[in-house]
């Protein structure tokens, strides 16, 4: 560290351009978090609170102070007084279970959340008659994987008690507890072809009524839907407050997570978001490469998979999409 009065004056600058770039933001400008990571996004300065329900009925409560998945999980596992660990997933302005509507990495501020809780248990024997199952496998950010997607006239379509929307469990006695989805859909592929296995699911918690029940009986207290801007939870660092993405960066996401599912048999916006991200600072395949292994650890991959998603983050910042 530089000493004297000129390494002073440099300090004092850093200060002052930190105190300009928090009350830009919102801060305080008082020392606050956002202060203390100069270079990162700043949380969003306004209280932020959320209306939340059960899927299968309860009482609204409301939820706010969470940055990522897992302290969203227990904020509403404290309104609710169960265990975060029997909330399967969440949707977003609707308490039924549509895939289309899964919480992901980004609420709209005027977003209703409905959590889906562990209900049924059933076993179910499959014979792995054709290399792929025809399914598709997703996680909701805290390692809790399920199905959301069965391709038609599939294997898994055959099995007519498997459903789109039930959390795997085990895999032949073997608790899935902690894995990510592609540890799950890299075990299923690994099952050879012709093998009998067995799969312990846990399927959502249904509802008795036809619509979930409000505090007072009344309509949801507020408009759903319908704001521009986003919370956008990370899994390290402070939520921010953002405008919703352009069509083109939408539209190349989506691309990112359709070869998600088509080479490694997984969709996960989140994951699919921060590939794009990663992607739009590379210059080269070369260094897109690197960021992917970092951030998909071990799962094997092929080289088309990179030249792919590397072609759809090309697209996204020439303006073909």
């Amino acid at each position: 560290m530089p000493l004297g009065l000129r390494g002073k004056k440099k300090a004092a600058s850093k200060e002052t351009a930190c105190l300009v770039e928090c009350r830009k933001a919102g801060g305080d400008g008082g020392g606050g978090a956002g202060c203390n990571s100069p270079g990162f996004p700043q949380p969003p300065s306004r209280r932020l609170a959320f209306h939340t329900q059960l899927a299968h009925g309860s009482a609204t409560g409301r939820v706010e102070n969470f940055s990522s998945n897992r302290e969203l999980y227990e904020k509403i596992a404290g309104v609710f007084e169960i265990a975060p660990s029997e909330i399967l997933y969440c949707t977003l302005n609707t308490p039924k279970v549509d895939m289309e509507k899964l919480l992901g990495s980004q609420i709209g501020l005027e977003d209703f959340i409905f959590a889906h809780v562990k209900g049924v248990e059933k076993e179910v024997e499959v014979h792995k008659s054709e290399e792929s199952l025809g399914i598709t496998i997703t996680d909701n950010g805290v390692d809790c994987a399920f199905i959301k997607r069965i391709k038609d006239g599939s294997v898994i379509d055959s099995v007519k008690t498997i459903c789109v929307g039930d959390h795997i469990a085990c895999i032949n006695g073997e608790n899935t507890a902690g894995w990510r989805h592609y540890d799950v859909a890299k075990k299923l592929k690994s099952l050879k072809k012709e093998e009998v296995f067995t799969m312990k699911l846990i399927e959502p918690r249904k509802a008795f009524e036809i619509e979930p029940r409000s505090n007072a009986g009344k309509s949801l207290p507020r408009k759903l839907g319908t704001g521009r801007e986003t919370l956008r939870l990370r899994s390290k660092g402070p939520a921010t407050v953002e405008e919703m993405p352009s069509e083109a960066t939408t539209k190349a996401i989506e691309k990112v997570d359709d070869l998600l599912e088509l080479y490694m048999g997984i969709r996960d916006t989140e994951l699919a978001t921060s590939i794009f991200e990663a992607g739009k600072d590379k210059r080269n395949t070369d260094g897109f490469a690197v960021a992917l292994n970092e951030m998909l650890g071990e799962t094997a991959f092929p080289e088309e998979f990179v030249f792919e998603i590397w072609g759809a983050i090309s697209d996204a910042k020439q303006g073909r999409l």
